[in-house]
């Protein structure tokens, strides 16, 4: 068994239990909660694994190397900053997607820049909510610095990612 769904499987456990110190019906109500996200978020889930399906056999593992694998350098990790600032979707699409690339030899440095970009900067989101929630001033002095953290992320944590690789 996969030592996640060990750690998550405890932690249900350890949940469940103080629900029921806190009340007899808090573990049932959890898990009505928990199955009424699951029904909201299902379908998203399901095509994003089956986007990042797709991508693994439309996209060859030699090409993808080419451009972001982990000797591509500086090239990959503008890449991935690149593809991630443009791609839509969630979550649900970004992480079973990331999973795929990093089984398919996309480099950690590329990798990272492009999870990084995409959770920070969403023009979707950017546009739907933050300017008309936050205005023009605050979303700018957001966007510049978050514009630049995602190669810095990209070639720092492909470091730390080979150091902690050798422990």
């Amino acid at each position: 068994m996969d030592t996640d769904v060990l750690v998550m499987g405890g932690l249900t456990i350890l949940m469940v239990a103080w629900a029921f110190t806190k009340g007899k019906d808090l573990p049932l109500r959890g898990f009505q909660v928990g199955f009424g996200l699951l029904q909201e978020v299902w379908l998203p889930l399901l095509l994003g694994f089956c986007l990042a399906g797709l991508f693994e056999v439309l996209v060859s593992r030699e090409l993808l190397v080419k451009w972001m694998g982990e000797e591509s350098g500086f090239q990959g990790i503008l890449l991935g900053w690149l593809v991630g600032l443009l791609m839509p979707g969630g979550p649900y699409v970004v992480f079973p997607l990331a999973a795929a690339l990093l089984k398919e030899g996309i480099g950690v440095g590329p990798l990272l820049t492009f999870i990084t970009a995409k959770s920070l900067l969403s023009p979707i989101r950017m546009f739907t909510w933050e300017v008309p929630f936050l205005g023009w001033a605050f979303v700018t002095a957001r966007t510049v610095p978050s514009l630049l953290l995602p190669p810095i992320v990209g070639i720092i944590g492909q470091r730390l990612f080979t150091l902690f690789s050798r422990l």
